[in-house]
């Protein structure tokens, strides 16, 4: 790999197209995008108010072209405009409001400094939330370094202030690919300064320190993954004995499946529909693919407004319980034509093709609730004889030459994070789980993990949801001796065998 400049800009290089086309071969967040329409476009437009209303469609100088300073005289980061660090602050300020879990966090440990030492090197969706959780772990005290894992959903004035902060912060909303890798980059290349911890969401980060930095991903003492997709591209590298650092898997613990894929995905899909297309679900046909965690929250939330939800499974297990929730399971060729709303969640690529695409009707909303833009064959879209026509913000209407419109939303991305915004509480749970996880990895004697994927141990998964029944003013019953006696149990935890299914 090389550094190019070209037009004044640091260009990342491959040394040669294999190493290209190994990249290419993972699902990423930046996606691949089309030159075909305007890069200005993609990375300039004035973005939803809901994630970042501080945007300016006004300032179209690329953040990379910029020379900025904080307060304390460091220039080591890229945001959009580090004026903008006082907004983010109270932003920052208001979502500590519903993370008292991991302020609890803060205050238990903070003496003990669980992290000192630990260098840690993340790429997440950059909202005032993650900065609640940054600062937790630089609080404990670990320094950090952090990166957007998706091109659309980074909250511009959040990572001002986090840069203000002195946290090195590299992301903007709406880079272009070429800026997500230099950004990736930028975090994990810098001079005197080597991570010994990952945190990642989606995987990104982990392959190309895996690719570019193979000394430093051989001396890391552990990898947080909080994604499907992630963790699917840990299990390849540890199926190929590739994987020479112990992960935790955090996205199998049962606090993040239910809070962050269950619950959250229960709010935020209505959210990001609304804003972005006005749609009243009473009586629209909609059709969810995949009846997992993130399918099963969506289902229950249209149901419940009265839209008419049928899904498409591959596997008779989901497809099962989708059917003794009063779901029609059909195959999306089969229905196609009648649906008002297509919307994905399976993590697999190519699940809305070309020909389903061409096959439905005026008007047909097509989104994707899954973490990668695989899911939905948007690059078949990009052709002479269709016209991509920009409505507002995310939302693109795609003309085909008979008249017929239908509407897509965020490219194909992740909708409730690139169009509208994510329940604070949820993340809080999430937020706190990774913490936890960072400092098992990260204080763990040596021989407790070897070189391979673990998930989440089951006392700490209770801790996370002890921390947040407080919220609710919610009192545990204790058992008594006898009782734990009789049940084989610690009085204290864990409650459930791990094969426990809750």
């Amino acid at each position: 790999m090389a550094h190019k400049h070209v037009n004044g800009r640091e260009r990342i290089q491959f040394a040669n197209t294999e190493d290209k086309q190994e990249f290419s071969k993972y699902p990423t967040k930046a996606g691949r995008r089309s030159l075909s329409r305007s890069i200005s476009q993609s990375s300039t437009d004035s973005y939803s108010s809901a994630a970042s209303y501080t945007d300016s469609s006004d300032d179209e100088t690329s953040p990379r072209d910029k020379a900025q300073v904080n307060t304390h005289g460091s220039s080591d980061f890229c945001v959009k405009n580090i004026k903008q660090a006082e907004f983010g602050r109270r932003e920052i300020e208001i979502a500590e409001q519903d993370m008292s879990a991991l302020i609890s966090l803060r205050k238990r440990a903070q003496g003990e400094k669980p992290l000192a030492g630990a260098k840690i090197v993340g790429c997440t969706h950059i909202t005032a939330q993650t900065a609640v959780l940054i600062e937790t772990l630089v609080a404990l005290g670990a320094q950090c370094r952090w990166t957007a894992c998706n091109i659309y959903s980074t909250q511009n004035e959040v990572a001002a202030a986090l840069a203000e902060t002195g946290v090195p912060v590299f992301a903007w909303k709406g880079e272009s690919e070429d800026d997500f890798w230099w950004c990736i980059d930028r975090c994990v290349n810098t001079e005197g300064w080597q991570a010994n911890m990952i945190l990642d969401d989606g995987g990104d980060l982990t392959h190309w320190v895996y690719k570019k930095y193979p000394s430093v991903f051989k001396k890391v003492r552990g990898i947080v993954e909080e994604s499907v997709t992630g963790v699917h591209r840990l299990y390849q590298l540890s199926k190929a004995g590739k994987l020479c650092v112990p992960a935790m898997n955090v996205n199998d613990s049962v606090t993040k499946q239910k809070f962050d894929n269950l619950y959250c995905c229960r709010e935020s899909i209505l959210d990001g529909l609304k804003r972005t297309t006005d749609i009243m679900f009473g009586g629209k046909q909609v059709v969810v693919c995949g009846y997992g965690e993130v399918g099963k929250g969506c289902c229950t939330a249209l149901k419940a407004l009265g839209a008419i939800v049928c899904i498409t499974e591959i596997d008779p297990i989901c497809a099962l319980q989708a059917c003794m929730d009063g779901f029609r399971v059909v195959k999306l060729s089969e229905v196609i034509r009648q649906m008002d709303v297509v919307i994905t969640c399976t993590g697999n690529k190519n699940v809305v093709t070309r020909e389903q695409l061409d096959r439905m009707k005026n008007g047909c909303i097509v989104c994707n609730m899954g973490h990668s833009n695989t899911e939905i064959d948007v690059a078949s879209l990009r052709s002479p004889e269709l016209t991509w026509e920009r409505v507002r913000s995310q939302v693109d209407h795609i003309i085909w030459p008979d008249g017929k419109r239908v509407v897509l939303l965020a490219e194909g991305r992740l909708l409730n994070l690139s169009c509208s915004t994510v329940p604070t509480f949820v993340l809080s749970i999430t937020a706190t789980t990774q913490a936890l996880a960072l400092i098992e990895l990260f204080n763990a004697p040596e021989g407790r993990y070897k070189q391979d994927v673990y998930l989440l141990p089951k006392k700490m998964d209770e801790y996370v949801a002890s921390l947040h029944l407080p919220n609710f003013d919610a009192h545990l019953t204790e058992l008594s001796d006898e009782q734990a006696k009789y049940m084989g149990l610690n009085k204290n935890g864990p409650f459930k065998p791990n094969y426990y299914r809750y």
